[in-house]
């Protein structure tokens, strides 16, 4: 996945404009895993709008797999890209059963036809995926996705996101909306499933200590810009402290709470 010099501004030539991303340069080579970080406003979710196709760039162009998809609309780019949201209600359809839920994501990236939505292939398929989740979900396919809890669902739309290994896979501050036990299974589950198909990950984050501990790349976002890029031997060696004595080097001012960032 490749961004090339994407500018986006709102409200322009108003007294409420504003420049979300100001000449974006961003390069996922195949199986890169790069976390983003940034404080609220730095541009971080109209970056990944730019990759889904929710948004379109004022100028610049977006590649995914080699091709250029900058005037693709979203739902032709979605069978490209695998998304989770923050919040565990959307991406799933609540009034459908599980078993269903997987039917729709699994025929996302393929051609549809009049067969029979879920043979016994495929339903096998689908327990053994969930089976992968360790939430005994595999047991309950039947269930309406509206009867699961937050966890549940947040790692029921991860597993959707992933089972068709998509070119690129879009991590929305997915774990922000769980208590802590939660937000730690599904940062593991994510672990998992990435590394088991070497899936091509942007996972947007708000904790630092999850921006260190996943992946092999992390950027920092500040007023519609990547100030700071880290690669994968310098990650290893990072620190909370170390990042934000990095991001008070490059702002040239001192922060008094680093809450100001972001949350630990």
């Amino acid at each position: 996945m490749k961004l090339e010099q994407i500018n986006k501004v709102f409200n322009e030539a108003t007294p409420d404009e504003k420049i979300a991303l100001d000449q974006i340069n961003l390069h996922l080579k195949p199986g890169d895993f790069v976390t983003v970080i940034g404080s609220n406003g730095a541009g971080k979710s109209t970056m990944m709008n730019m990759v889904s196709g929710a948004l379109t760039p004022d100028f610049g162009k977006i590649f995914i797999d080699g091709n250029e998809v900058t005037k693709l609309p979203e739902y032709k780019r979605s069978r490209m890209i695998g998304r989770v949201f923050q919040d565990p209600m959307a991406g799933t359809a609540p009034a459908m059963t599980i078993e269903e839920n997987l039917a729709l994501a699994f025929s996302r990236n393929k051609l549809r036809g009049l067969r029979k939505g879920v043979d016994k292939k495929r339903k096998d398929f689908f327990r053994s995926a969930l089976e992968t989740l360790h939430l005994n979900l595999e047991n309950r396919m039947n269930t309406n996705v509206g009867m699961l809890s937050g966890g549940e669902r947040q790692a029921l739309s991860l597993l959707m996101a992933t089972f068709t290994q998509p070119s690129i896979l879009l991590l929305d501050e997915h774990t922000a909306a769980l208590d802590p036990s939660r937000a730690a299974l599904i940062a593991n589950l994510t672990k998992e499933l990435v590394e088991k198909d070497q899936l091509t990950t942007l996972m947007i984050t708000h904790n630092m200590q999850q921006a260190l501990d996943l992946g092999n790349r992390l950027i920092m976002m500040d007023k519609g810009q990547i100030i700071l890029t880290v690669e994968a031997e310098e990650k290893k060696q990072l620190t909370i402290e170390k990042l934000m004595a990095e991001f008070q080097r490059i702002r040239g001012e001192k922060l008094t709470n680093d809450a100001a960032l972001l949350s630990v």
